[in-house]
């Protein structure tokens, strides 16, 4: 439901941000990723970040650390893993509406990019750093910290919402790593923990459990503002504009 007291104003540029593992794509990657590759005492690692004794940074820095395996070897299995069949769809609304899509993922860059180009999307991906270091050795980087989040994130959720303040920002997520950002969304759509996060904390949220309710949703609020699909001309001018 888009917030009672919207923080702009309903005739201005709408900007759409979509979390990765578990949202778009079919499971969390990462941590399949983790259970094939890495030695076992990555579930140590995870279970204080569960626990709240450290954040998401140090966990996945950590966690990347124990991978052992070839590029070759992490892109097939990788090959093996799916995204929502709905997103594609998703997608293509945003692109009628003449809306900016941005996939924020506090997970591996390499991964995202590869699953969507699989699915013949292209779409700017902020997410963190995976670097192979040669042989079966891996390190993730994190240009998308801030030292101030609130939650230790590898990629601060809040900082790349807020680089667009002055838009209506459109939030779809599943879990912990989106909870901050929830807070200064215009309209967060959630399913999972961030569910459960934003009913805890009374922040306004529609539920969805595909990619078919993420759009029913969303055309629900773009009608409510009053906004109408691009024309044909207006989305061919929006493409260009955008390449």
């Amino acid at each position: 439901m888009l917030r009672e007291e919207p923080r702009q104003s309903r005739n201005a540029s709408v900007r759409v941000f979509v979390d990765f593992d578990g949202t778009i794509s079919v499971g969390d990657t990462t941590d399949l990723i983790l259970e094939r590759f890495a030695d076992p005492s990555w579930h140590t690692i995870e279970a204080d970040w569960v626990a709240g004794r450290i954040g998401s940074r140090e966990c996945m820095a950590r966690q990347i650390d124990l991978i052992r395996t070839t590029p070759q070897a992490l892109d097939a299995f990788v090959e093996q893993s799916t995204i929502d069949p709905h997103f594609a769809g998703f997608a293509a609304r945003c692109a009628a509406h003449g809306l900016p899509l941005t996939v924020v993922s506090d997970g591996l860059d390499r991964v995202a990019a590869a699953m969507l180009e699989r699915a013949g999307l292209r779409l700017p991906i902020v997410a963190n750093r995976l670097e192979w270091l040669g042989g079966d050795r891996w390190r993730l980087g994190f240009p998308h910290a801030r030292e101030d989040c609130a939650a230790a994130a590898g990629h601060c959720k809040c900082a790349s919402l807020d680089a667009d303040a002055d838009a209506l920002r459109v939030l779809i997520g599943d879990g912990r790593s989106d909870f901050c950002a929830a807070a200064t969304a215009d309209l967060v759509i959630a399913k999972r923990a961030l569910a459960i996060h934003c009913g805890a904390n009374a922040i306004p949220f529609e539920p969805f459990a595909d990619f078919a309710g993420v759009t029913a949703v969303l055309d629900r609020w773009l009608a409510a503002l009053g906004r109408r699909p691009l024309s044909q001309s207006e989305e061919q001018a929006h493409a260009s504009t955008s390449a």
